[in-house]
């Protein structure tokens, strides 16, 4: 069978949309990543360089296994590799194996020169899990005993832990992916609702008694507090999307990305692309990535299977919620969470996880009812 006639089994929009972002965040990295890279290495496109060997290579090689096997078969296999992700999660507290990478968290896990944050593959084995498990409640899982309290207790366990390293930013994803993936199982409402309300409440009890996170929220509120300490971040970004204007400065040109601009390869290189692209190509970004968001609805409601469904519905929550976190703080309309922009920011182990998502939101479409 000729490569044309495979392709036409898959979504090939969802599928270009994909590499399109993954191109996009080479780019951008290439651009942004420059002069950091120069002064701590003397090499401009070192973080290029491990991008595409440590996070696009290996993301792509997940992406066609998640596109090539059938879906299903994630099912049997959803229980260990949930099991796996939360030993995973748990060793980040072992001394000498956990790390935080100069960061507030800790939350990622070195082996010698091997380093990765296992929350990330957590939240994907949490979904295909998540998903199996709600394919096979059907009525019951609007029932308290046999729904709800099961899902509470599976979301605190991988919840709790991401909470302790501590990690809110990528916490709200997963609970954001976890209560979507809910409601559309045939969830209650009221269910949600109460959760929704217990989280809030939560929320404000570690702000409130963390000084880091409720000086992080009252620069949210007052982003003009503490401009050159707590809340230099989301005033350089304000500057660098402001500057901006509508054309842009140029690729290349940014100022803010000579050491002014805190995190400018991670979560603030939004405000680089605002900068060097402007606010008319930083509107076609976000109007390219909410097509791609709704590709992926369209490919979980066509699904033959309630797994199907749920996997893709919760890709597409994880991947839009983060993307609107992370822009939504770049622009102060959100505090500053630290989450990283899907297929755009510098790091590897999140780019693998998503498009190992991807693979398998694209291996559904290939099973969809409309097809």
């Amino acid at each position: 069978m000729r490569i044309k006639e495979r392709l036409q089994k898959y979504d090939v929009v969802f599928l270009g949309l994909v590499l399109g972002f993954v191109l996009f965040g080479l780019i951008v990295l290439a651009s942004a990543s420059g002069p950091q890279a120069f002064e701590r290495f003397g090499d401009s496109y070192y973080f290029v360089k491990h991008q595409f060997l440590q996070g696009i290579l290996p993301g792509l090689l997940a992406f066609f296994v998640g596109a090539t096997i059938p879906y299903t078969t994630w099912k049997k296999y959803a229980m260990p590799l949930l099991i796996l992700s939360i030993v995973f999660l748990l060793l980040v507290f072992i001394p000498g194996i956990g790390t935080d990478y100069g960061t507030f968290a800790k939350s990622w896990i070195q082996l010698g020169a091997f380093g990765f944050q296992p929350s990330e593959f957590a939240k994907l084995s949490f979904l295909l899990y998540l998903a199996a498990w709600l394919e096979g409640r059907k009525e019951t899982v609007k029932d308290f005993k046999e729904g709800l309290l099961p899902f509470l207790v599976l979301l605190g366990l991988v919840g709790g832990l991401i909470f302790l390293q501590p990690d809110l930013g990528t916490l709200s994803i997963l609970l954001a992916m976890a209560l979507m993936v809910f409601f559309v199982a045939g969830g209650s409402i009221w269910h949600l609702l109460g959760i929704g309300a217990g989280g809030v409440g939560l929320l404000a009890i570690a702000i409130k008694f963390s000084a880091y996170r409720s000086a992080r929220f009252m620069t949210f509120l007052h982003p003009e507090l503490d401009p050159q300490g707590i809340g230099y971040q989301v005033n350089q970004s304000l500057l660098a999307i402001g500057s901006g204007g509508f054309l842009g400065r140029g690729y290349g040109h940014s100022l803010q990305k000579f050491q002014y601009l805190p995190e400018v390869i991670g979560d603030s290189i939004f405000a680089v692309i605002g900068e060097e692209m402007g606010f008319f190509f930083t509107t076609a970004f976000i109007i390219i990535l909410l097509i791609f968001l709704l590709r992926g609805l369209k490919i979980g409601s066509a699904a033959k299977h309630g797994f199907g469904k749920y996997v893709a519905v919760g890709m597409i929550a994880w991947i839009g919620v983060q993307a609107f976190v992370n822009i939504g703080s770049m622009l102060a309309i959100l505090p500053v969470t630290g989450v990283p922009l899907p297929f755009i920011s510098y790091g590897g182990t999140s780019l693998i996880a998503i498009l190992a998502g991807c693979g398998i939101v694209l291996n559904i479409s290939k099973d969809s009812k409309r097809r």
